[in-house]
């Protein structure tokens, strides 16, 4: 629990920026990847949060398919939505399947660039 005591470089904690990257899905996400361009740790969560949810309301807004499945993916999208808030706090770098990797990718690939 370390990390919780470590400031990002817009002067939150680190687990509360990570968690806070969720809160408004995928918004929230892109405004913290912009805001923070040191911590690894925020990077990756708010680039998971704009993939994931980004990813899912672009599901939600196809025609027919997206339509139809619409309630289901609000469920799963709600739960998805909690766990990671909870897992970000706890100071995990937990990686959801697909967007995970490669949002750590991105991640490693930007601050080598900085």
């Amino acid at each position: 629990m370390e990390n919780k005591k470590q400031k990002t470089s817009i002067g939150l904690d680190r687990n509360t920026t990570a968690a806070l990257c969720y809160a408004g899905a995928w918004i929230t996400g892109i405004v913290f990847f912009l805001l923070e361009k040191k911590d690894k740790f925020v990077r990756f969560h708010a680039l998971q949060s704009i993939f994931t949810f980004g990813g899912l309301s672009i599901l939600m807004m196809l025609p027919v398919i997206g339509w139809v499945l619409s309630p289901l993916l609000m469920i799963a999208g709600f739960i998805l939505w909690l766990v990671c808030i909870v897992k970000a706090y706890q100071g995990e770098e937990f990686m959801l399947p697909i967007v995970g990797p490669l949002a750590k990718k991105n991640v490693n690939k930007q601050i080598k660039g900085i």
